[in-house]
């Protein structure tokens, strides 16, 4: 044996197969039944059928009327509890300051509650015309540079509770799923997201998700001006600078 073989820290099978149900029910957009889960995991069904009851005990899983198995909110809810003690303010501070001294615009610092952003920290530009929001102010997920960013980082997931009640703030606003995932795709091409106006009138916003290593957007950095301030080559600096930021940010937090 070698000296890494001995040095190999040892799993607890029991646990290792519990995780692997509740991965398995959190990745399904529907319920799964003892037969389906032992058969995809190479479980017997009495197995499953305890790890099961176990996880159900815990609250982490919840048994359906059809007999089927999901996943809850709790995971999610743990998950949220890490983020949050994260301190992502203090670890966007100095990506915050570069974008507003490279930008002189106003930028932000969001983090996604249910279908919005919440503004969690800001930098406010310093010209006479500029774009303003305060910090725990709120916008829809899906017509914000910040929001989309994150939308866009989490679409599959996200997709079919944004797909209804999209309404318009503006005559720019994307209320149509189609076009939604249209605008996520290119979203995805270019790195960042764009707002062309479509909260409010004559405001663009880009924005950039932050990323936790197994790519769960945890947040996003923005940039929010007055069209009129968008200088010729604005679009793709503005776009460059903020995934710059976010990705600084990612990495960061993949240091921790």
């Amino acid at each position: 044996m070698t000296t890494g073989e001995q040095r190999k820290p040892k799993v607890d099978s029991t646990l290792s197969k519990g995780l692997s149900i509740l991965e398995t029910l959190s990745a399904s957009p529907e319920g799964k039944g003892v037969t389906d889960l032992s058969r995809e995991l190479g479980l017997t069904k009495s197995n499953t059928f305890r790890l099961l009851q176990t996880l159900t005990t815990l609250g982490y899983v919840q048994h359906l009327p059809d007999k089927t198995y999901s996943a809850t909110l709790k995971a999610w809810r743990v998950g949220r509890a890490r983020v949050e003690n994260l301190k992502l303010r203090d670890i966007a501070a100095s990506e915050l300051a570069f974008l507003s001294r490279e930008t002189g615009e106003t930028v932000y610092l969001a983090v996604r509650e249910n279908l919005s952003v919440v503004y969690i920290d800001k930098v406010d530009s310093q010209k006479p015309i500029r774009s303003w929001n305060a910090i725990g102010g709120t916008a829809p997920l899906y017509c914000v540079g910040t929001g989309k960013a994150m939308l866009a980082a989490d679409f599959d997931t996200l997709r079919d509770q944004i797909g209804t009640g999209m309404i318009a703030y503006t005559d720019r606003t994307i209320t149509d799923l189609a076009a939604l995932e249209q605008d996520v795709q290119a979203t995805l091409r270019r790195g960042y997201a764009l707002d062309t106006g479509e909260f409010r009138d004559r405001i663009l916003s880009f924005g950039a998700a932050i990323t936790l290593p197994g790519g769960e957007p945890v947040g996003a950095l923005g940039i929010s001006l007055p069209d009129i301030n968008l200088p010729e080559d604005g679009q793709e600096r503005f776009g460059a600078l903020v995934v710059h930021a976010a990705r600084s940010v990612s990495e960061k937090l993949r240091a921790m």
